[in-house]
């Protein structure tokens, strides 16, 4: 038993040595200190550290493609936690959000979601594209909840029924990446906060954990895949994981509003309510109006 319990402490220091950590707070003026915890979670299309074989298997296709294609936000405080999705193609000053992003220096993005929304960025995480695919197969499969039957060659995706099923990493990946549904991108960022809060609690479930062998294999697919901001340390990554496992019990998820369904355009009479909700950290007064799954109105 204390070999037991030694071998579950020491595999994440160990694999603590080995995450790269990433600067991300920007210079200048910059919100206040906010109640609570944010998370900024930036998943990006980088093919770094995965094998040639692994793009062909994940359909992949451009080697040297990096770009921030996933961009979340993970509120945990006093009331409901509130994981928030920002468009990629969210047009800020005339460029898309992703596009303020560079690889290995969130800072500019950090700072025009602050000015955007007012929210202050506390912690920050990033995500390899491989790094679904790994912690999914770590952990055993994830369940997925498909609303309607996929076929996207692009992704390597060919779901042939809907309705809730079990997904191997290959298949969660291309659940997260595909864009071949009626509303493109609009419902891919709803696959993205899916697939990321399944994960967050299968890699909470007590057999995560017990089992030395997944354990191993979960802790090992995190050095290649993931980064942390600076300053981060294994107890914020342990509550960013409990709070991501909790998501999906109570939490609220949601997709910033848009006004006209293209994901181009704020709505800012049902988003500026939603922002100032986390800013303050009195979540339970976000509405069903305000926080849409698709952030079109009555979606």
């Amino acid at each position: 038993m204390l070999l037991w319990v030694v071998y579950i402490v020491a595999v994440p220091i160990f694999t603590w040595t080995k995450v790269d950590k990433i600067a991300f707070e920007p210079d200048g003026d910059r919100p206040d200190d906010q109640p609570g915890t944010t998370y900024l979670m930036v998943g990006n299309d980088s093919r770094a550290g995965l094998t040639e074989e692994e793009r062909k298997k994940y359909a992949t296709g451009n080697p040297s493609s990096s770009l921030a294609d996933t961009i979340l936000v993970l509120h945990t405080g006093s009331e409901k936690d509130v994981l928030l999705s920002f468009p990629r193609d969210w047009i800020v000053d005339g460029r898309k959000i992703n596009g303020y992003w560079d690889p290995g220096d969130p800072t500019e993005l950090v700072k025009a979601l602050e000015q955007q929304t007012g929210i202050r960025i506390d912690e920050y995480v990033e995500i390899g594209l491989g790094g679904v695919a790994g912690v999914v197969d770590a952990v055993g499969g994830i369940e997925i909840c498909p609303k309607e039957k996929i076929k996207d060659p692009k992704a390597g995706l060919d779901l042939e029924k809907k309705g809730c099923q079990e997904a191997d990493g290959e298949v969660a990946l291309a659940y997260a990446r595909t864009r071949a549904t009626t509303r493109g991108d609009l419902d891919r960022v709803g696959r993205q906060r899916e697939v990321v809060a399944a994960i967050g609690e299968k890699v909470l479930s007590p057999w995560s954990v017990v089992n030395p062998v997944r354990w191993w294999q979960l802790n090992q697919a995190i050095p290649d895949f993931f980064a942390f901001g600076e300053g981060t340390g294994q107890l914020d990554v342990a509550r960013w994981a409990l709070a991501l496992g909790k998501i999906g019990d109570g939490g609220l998820t949601c997709t910033m509003p848009v006004t006209d369904g293209s994901a181009n355009t704020i709505d800012r009479d049902r988003a500026d309510p939603l922002f100032d909700a986390i800013i303050e950290d009195r979540t339970d007064d976000i509405t069903k109006k305000q926080c849409t799954q698709a952030g079109v109105a009555g979606s």
